[in-house]
């Protein structure tokens, strides 16, 4: 499956457009977790378990709306958007959402 943020693919004119396709994942975070961030900010440094985290659910929310576009039939997504939010009591849970036009292409 092709996902891309442009609207075109160079050589492969588009010969149906199938609709938008979504993907989100939602996930918290531990208290462990957070415990050696906040330990991490204040000596400096990057947070790998955070890095982590975000990681997989960005992958997560990719692959589900590749999945929804393959049971269209497409064969790439355009104009794909990913977008990020923090949700829930003191902002410990993050929210990844994608979402792009699912298409077939020529041969």
């Amino acid at each position: 499956m092709i996902i891309t943020t442009t609207n075109t693919i160079e050589g492969r004119p588009v010969t149906d457009y199938l609709g938008v396709v979504t993907g989100e994942t939602i996930v918290g975070a531990n208290i462990l977790k957070d415990f050696f961030a906040t330990v991490r900010d204040v000596v400096g440094g990057r947070s790998d378990a955070y890095e982590k985290e975000l990681h997989n659910a960005r992958e997560q929310a990719l692959r589900e709306m590749a999945h929804r576009a393959q049971e269209k039939g497409a064969d790439a997504i355009l104009a794909m958007d990913l977008d990020y939010e923090v949700l829930g009591q003191g902002n410990g849970m993050l929210m990844v959402t994608c979402s792009g036009t699912a298409v077939k292409l020529s041969s």
